[in-house]
């Protein structure tokens, strides 16, 4: 014991500075003597291998899918990303190449041109490549950042969003400054409701704004003016006459930060013509291929922390709004229209899994395709993008347990992989295999389903009677869900030796409206009985040691682990990453406050502190006895670092063994970089190595 509080000591100073000495592959050994990894099990620098495919496009005869390639430069630690093309033969051709960012590719109604943005000539611009000659040039000189790139039909404008500054006057000038002299910055004056956001910092003053400009390149022209961010997709109506978008058009102060509308702009004439009028997230226009019609997606305010987002129609004119996913107990999350009009292909979440259906508008329902997602690089959550030609071939980011994201298609229920983009990377390695299991919550007996990554050598060691430590990893949201989807995180977890378990517990969305609520002002609670209990289901099955119990999770998942070890003793070690641990604390200084407080809890946090409290992981320190590390991104602003200061603090206190890992200028998204999801991976690894 002795021996072990000297480590424990020394493995929290080291870790107070992720500066020092790098963990490396070499310091990682199997958790439990004598579990020999296979030789050719994945590394932690094999993260730089790996390449996953989005941004879909498939051209109008279905012979060609363009995409965007996504790559690891390990010299820039930096993801890279190409577009390529890849033929109904899968016949692979590079459309751009070079280490720089091409991205957001849109091919044009006639397919002969292909719109995207890149940062090759140093601020990314919007580029033109004609695929007939293959000419490229850059065909724009904004002065920020251009998105959501879209094609008028009669192929003469594209338009796009972009930031405008608005200039501000100083509240207050210092008399009295010499020429050349040295003071500080000046202050910093805020007054808006969102002043920061995570990933991006302290927001400078200014909207986005929708612009048009000619295909051929020029000048744009600024088309909206309000005092609002016009951040969602733009559709135009089939003469390219007018441009429909959704934007905010609250004043803040109404607090309803979600909130959306879908506008009509009409070129000539400059003036927009609000289409919808509801409280809650109205968005995603898409005018149909015979312009009658504009199908969007819509999320009423509830007040609840989840609600389902549902597809809608109406006439052009905005008249005759009407759902057509009413009685469909799941969110839609993009759409496309076919190209008779008469329907709109849909995607959706289901039990961790993502759909592609076509619904009609008459009222039927189709399953078109399965198996979609693999966007998720670092933990298995689920994300897609599709794309579909005319005559119905679906193209899209397709989702293997062991692959991340490569491009298919599916016509008339076959389905053809076109792209192993992971091939050279991952066909001579050992993978841990995914294993799908359903158990009853002990709180309600709620089916609660699980996926369970075994280690490469998983059935060797079994049948010699041996025991594996596991680790429970908790997804974020909470309201989102794990699937079946290649993880890097996982499978470097599991290559170590661990039997790995992950699920969807209660709050978790994919599941209807009902699951996901029942975490509504009342998180976390019960969900604690569903992880338990899946861990119990784990045990029950499989060759698990019971005295080598783990438990890790980050956001959402760090919030639970963290509950987890003051409400049972029964794991050996935790790793809490960026976590909420004082309710109060977090709704006033997270960047989403306002979101966070009128749609989680019933009351302002002055109002019912109790209960805030009572729902705080730091309330139940007191009965922490698991060694515990924190590890958050110093940029965070989704939880703020104070939050695990606070957590790390309190445990020191109270003599727990802890530790901290600070990852420099990472924000919530910390696999941002490539080494930072190395990092966080060998720090887990490494803290669960010292309390065997």
């Amino acid at each position: 014991m002795k021996a072990l509080a000297v480590a424990l000591s020394l493995a929290a100073l080291w870790t107070a500075n992720v500066n020092s000495e790098p963990l490396s592959t070499s310091k990682l050994t199997p958790q439990s003597s004598g579990l020999n990894k296979p030789e050719n099990a994945l590394q932690l620098e094999d993260i730089f291998t790996l390449e996953y495919a989005s941004n879909i496009n498939i051209t109008k005869d279905a012979k060609q899918v363009y995409f965007v390639r996504n790559y690891m430069d390990i010299n820039t630690d930096r993801k890279l990303t190409n577009i390529w093309q890849v033929s109904k033969q899968g016949q692979l051709t590079p459309v751009t190449t070079g280490l720089k960012n091409d991205f957001a590719p849109s091919l044009s109604p006639s397919n002969d041109r292909l719109a995207y943005l890149s940062d090759e000539t140093g601020s990314v611009q919007i580029h033109m490549k004609w695929l007939e000659s293959g000419q490229t040039a850059r065909i724009s000189n904004l002065s920020s950042m251009p998105s959501k790139v879209v094609w008028s039909p009669d192929e003469k404008y594209l338009a796009f969003t972009q930031f405008v500054a608005e200039k501000t006057q100083p509240v207050v000038n210092l008399p009295g400054k010499p020429a050349k002299a040295d003071w500080a910055k000046p202050a910093v004056f805020v007054d808006s409701m969102y002043y920061r956001f995570d990933g991006v910092g302290n927001l400078n003053n200014g909207y986005q704004q929708i612009f048009i400009m000619s295909a051929d390149g020029g000048s744009p022209r600024q088309m909206t003016f309000a005092k609002s961010n016009h951040n969602g997709a733009i559709s135009w109506s089939k003469d390219s006459k007018t441009l429909l978008y959704a934007v905010n058009e609250l004043d803040e102060s109404k607090q309803e930060w979600t909130n959306s509308n879908i506008f009509a702009l009409e070129l000539n004439s400059g003036e927009p013509k609000q289409l919808t009028d509801e409280l809650g997230t109205t968005s995603s226009p898409i005018v149909s291929p015979n312009g009658k019609y504009i199908a969007y997606l819509n999320a009423k305010q509830n007040y609840r922390n989840y609600q389902n987002v549902e597809l809608m129609v109406m006439n052009l004119d905005g008249s005759e709004q009407r759902s057509l996913t009413k009685n469909l107990d799941r969110s839609i999350n993009s759409i496309k229209w076919s190209s008779n009009s008469k329907g709109v292909y849909m995607m959706y979440h289901d039990h961790g899994e993502t759909f592609v259906d076509h619904q009609a508008l008459s009222g039927k329902r189709k399953r078109m395709a399965k198996n979609l997602g693999g966007l998720s690089f670092g933990r298995p959550y689920t994300g897609a993008q599709f794309d579909v030609s005319e005559n119905g071939t679906l193209a899209y980011t397709f989702s293997d347990p062991q692959r991340p994201a490569d491009v298919a298609i599916t016509r008339k229920g076959k389905t053809e992989q076109l792209t192993d983009l992971n091939a050279d990377a991952l066909d001579h390695k050992q993978l841990a295999s995914i294993k799908e299991i359903t158990v009853k919550s002990s709180y309600d007996q709620r089916p609660i389903q699980a996926w369970i990554a075994l280690p490469p050598n998983y059935e060797a060691l079994k049948n010699q009677g041996k025991k594996l430590p596991l680790i429970l990893e908790i997804h974020g949201g909470p309201v989102t869900n794990y699937g079946p989807h290649f993880a890097a995180e996982i499978q470097l977890m599991a290559a170590q030796g661990y039997v790995v378990v992950y699920a969807n517990p209660r709050g978790s969305d994919s599941y209807g409206k009902e699951f996901a609520q029942t975490i509504y002002n009342n998180y976390p609670s019960q969900d604690y009985d569903d992880l338990m209990s899946v861990v119990d289901g784990v045990i029950a099955t499989e060759a698990v040691d019971t005295d080598k119990l783990y438990v890790t999770g980050g956001s959402g998942g760090g919030v639970l682990t963290s509950w987890i070890i003051g409400h049972t003793d029964r794991f050996k070690a935790a790793v809490v990453a960026k976590p909420v641990i004082n309710w109060i604390s977090f709704t006033l200084t997270t960047d989403i406050h306002s979101f966070v407080i009128k749609n989680w809890f019933e009351k302002m946090p002055w109002e019912d502190p109790e209960h805030y409290m009572k729902l705080s992981p730091l309330s139940y320190v007191g009965n922490v006895t698991t060694p515990t590390m924190l590890l958050t991104g110093e940029a965070d602003l989704r939880t703020p670092i104070g939050e695990t200061e606070q957590y790390y603090q309190a445990l020191k206190l109270r003599n727990i063994p802890t530790a901290m890992v600070r990852i420099p200028d990472a924000p919530h998204g910390i696999y941002k970089r490539p080494s930072n999801l190395m990092s966080k991976v060998a720090h887990i690894l490494w803290w669960f190595e010292q309390h065997p």
